[in-house]
């Protein structure tokens, strides 16, 4: 570790680059223009946030860490189920599964003894927890709150999902993490402006509210760290999303779907389980239903809400496992059509058992559109010159070039140090 380095990671969930405007988030703005702006990140597919957390703390693809969405299938020995991700009890439910939550190291676990790691989320609980699910450091969420070894903490995070949880999060991050306790790694998720765009359009009044809002807790972490570094050497300040949004064009129920043309037993059968994830479904397959694999794809890729369907080898091309019982990944249709605010990007999405936000309207990810898969990601201080990058890079950099600036070991991580 270098002494005194530290690193501070602020993401805006669910704010696509193109959204970050001076007039809609000038603080944001602001920071990309005196930063090292990463013009071309990326997210990684399917483009969701437990899936994100998972592969920003790892530095590496879901094929390589194991989680593979919102929405997972595995076998808990009665054949597949389909389970939500953000439950809290879901790492518990699939370390009994398969003996383990992730495959590869996260970030808190390399910085365990070395100076620390301390994340506060209002995302879902399974996205908050995979930052750390084995407990090396702190998380902090509403739903429960760890320190190290799973030790769970009396001064848990007391908020409710939405803006003023976050600013009430925002504020003791600030005064709490960064001033006084000091980790090496300081993670701030703020549940905004995704939580309102689910539910509303993209560029409504409301959402544009909630990208000043987050925008505004992201200047409170940058004030903070001014305070703290005031040349801009010790602290790497990196703030990003996740991945953007698509306006849901309209919604299809993929079980009834594959049920009607006969692909699976009953929309609810085990033989071919689909796991909604937003703009994007994974088919998990029983092993009797597997040889099905083959013209199914065919069939998936001939239907109108289809976009690009993986099977096979094909999968490693999106960063996914081949050879177990996931068959098929679907990217649903997108397009570049505007909704009634101006903002472009319309995709198919798949109906889910979970949820029931995403409307039609509404703003949607999971997919490869484009407005999806177009994050922002800017880092300031940590000798990261000011001026816009135009090199490919993806939420999997994050981790090995945080790691980097601190002086720690990031061997086995598939994403690049961005120094």
């Amino acid at each position: 570790m270098t002494p005194g380095r530290r690193a501070v990671v602020v993401v805006c969930d669910s704010l696509a680059a193109d959204l970050v405007r001076p007039e809609t988030a000038p603080a944001l703005s602001a920071l990309r223009a005196a930063g090292a702006d990463f013009a071309q990140a990326r997210s990684v597919f399917p483009s969701t946030t437990r899936t994100s957390s998972a592969s920003m703390a790892t530095g590496c693809l879901p094929a390589a860490h194991g989680l593979l969405g919102n929405t997972m299938v595995i076998d808990e020995g009665l054949g597949l189920v389909r389970l939500s991700v953000g439950k809290p009890d879901f790492l518990d439910r699939l370390r009994r599964a398969t003996g383990r939550t992730l495959a590869r190291p996260t970030w808190a676990q390399r910085l365990a003894g070395r100076g620390g790691s301390i994340v506060m989320s209002n995302v879902s609980p399974g996205a908050a927890y995979l930052q750390d699910p084995e407990g090396f450091g702190h998380v902090y969420h509403r739903s429960g709150s760890f320190g190290p070894g799973r030790r769970p903490l009396d001064d848990g995070l007391a908020i409710e999902v939405g803006a003023a949880g976050d600013a009430a999060m925002t504020d003791r991050f600030c005064r709490e993490v960064l001033r006084a306790r000091a980790p090496a790694l300081a993670v701030l998720w703020l549940s905004e402006p995704d939580h309102t765009a689910h539910r509303t359009a993209l560029g409504s009044p409301a959402h544009r509210a909630m990208i000043a809002h987050a925008d505004a807790c992201v200047e409170q972490v940058r004030r903070t760290v001014d305070a703290l570094d005031p040349r801009g050497e010790d602290i790497l300040l990196v703030a990003c999303s996740d991945h953007g949004m698509e306006t849901v064009a309209r919604q299809i129920d993929l079980d009834a779907l594959l049920a009607d043309a006969g692909w699976k037993d009953a929309p609810d059968s085990p033989d071919v389980v689909v796991a909604p994830n937003g703009t994007a479904a994974l088919l998990y397959f029983a092993a009797a239903a597997r040889p099905r694999i083959p013209r199914l794809a065919r069939w998936l890729q001939a239907q109108d809400f289809a976009g690009r369907v993986f099977w096979g080898d094909a999968l490693a091309e999106v960063g996914l496992p081949a050879g177990g019982p996931l068959g098929i990944a679907l990217a649903l249709r997108a397009d570049d059509a505007a909704n009634a605010h101006g903002v472009p990007g319309r995709s198919v999405s798949v109906s889910s058992p979970f949820s029931d936000t995403s409307a039609p309207g509404c703003a949607q990810h999971g997919g490869l559109g484009p407005n999806e898969q177009h994050p922002f990601l800017c880092l300031r201080g940590g000798g990261f010159r000011p001026g816009r990058r135009h090199q490919r890079v993806s939420l999997i950099d994050i981790a090995p070039t945080v790691l980097r600036h601190l002086g720690a070991a990031a061997d086995g991580m598939q994403g690049r140090g961005l120094q």
